[in-house]
């Protein structure tokens, strides 16, 4: 019995510059305040776009008054969006292997509305995909769809009961030190893709020790 993979998105698959969008949009304060906003821990306001709560429209007006940016949409969804860099090919075509291998694949990932369209527009430029990340992957559970977020219980929950996944089945795929920290807990195996590690360097090699770790269920 293969394992199953439930991959993070930022950081992951695509590669990510936290510090970006809170330098970004730091030049766009009148007042030069601190967004609050890095890879352990946000400001509520930035959960509520996560979780499906606020519309692109009022996180824009959320992050106008609470960090005095004066700024066009336009000007802010471009620091918004500052943080997003590239989706390696080889990362894909890895998944893509794994998945003809016979692995089940998901994504488990803390997003928004508007990283989830314009990261669908580079993929459809760069790979032709017409349904985003998704077009590699068995499911896709997004935050802002699901309207909870890791690092909480119930969202891991929530996809390993949509899938039909045991947890001790499952290795998660992750960057971020407390939702390896939830997974873990839950009983999920885990490869915390920490710098300088990759998908493509060590997602194998993770595969290749699971079973070494891995009692499969008995039919």
């Amino acid at each position: 019995m293969l394992p199953n993979l439930l991959f993070d998105f930022g950081g992951v698959i695509i590669d990510i510059d936290y510090a970006a969008t809170p330098a970004a949009m730091r030049r766009l304060s009148r007042s030069g305040s601190t967004v609050e906003y890095t890879q352990a821990q946000q400001a509520e306001l930035f959960d509520r776009l996560e979780t499906g709560h606020l519309s692109p429209a009022e996180f824009r007006a959320g992050l106008r008054a609470a960090y005095d940016l004066d700024a066009t949409d336009a000007e802010l969804d471009a620091a918004w969006h500052a943080m997003l860099l590239d989706v390696p090919a080889e990362r894909l075509a890895l998944i893509g292997e794994l998945r003809a291998q016979g692995h089940q694949t998901a994504l488990l990932s803390n997003t928004n509305s508007l990283h989830i369209g314009e990261i669908n527009q580079r993929l459809a430029r760069q790979y032709g995909f017409k349904n985003g990340i998704a077009d590699v992957l068995d499911r896709v559970f997004y935050s802002q769809e699901v309207g909870l977020r890791k690092p909480g219980e119930e969202i891991f929950r929530h996809a390993l009961d949509e899938m039909g996944w045991r947890a001790v089945d499952t290795l998660f795929i992750e960057d971020s030190p407390q939702h390896i920290a939830t997974a873990r807990r839950l009983g999920l195996q885990v490869l915390h893709l920490a710098p300088p590690l990759t998908l493509v360097t060590a997602l194998p090699e993770a595969l290749r020790a699971f079973p070494r770790e891995y009692a499969p269920a008995r039919s």
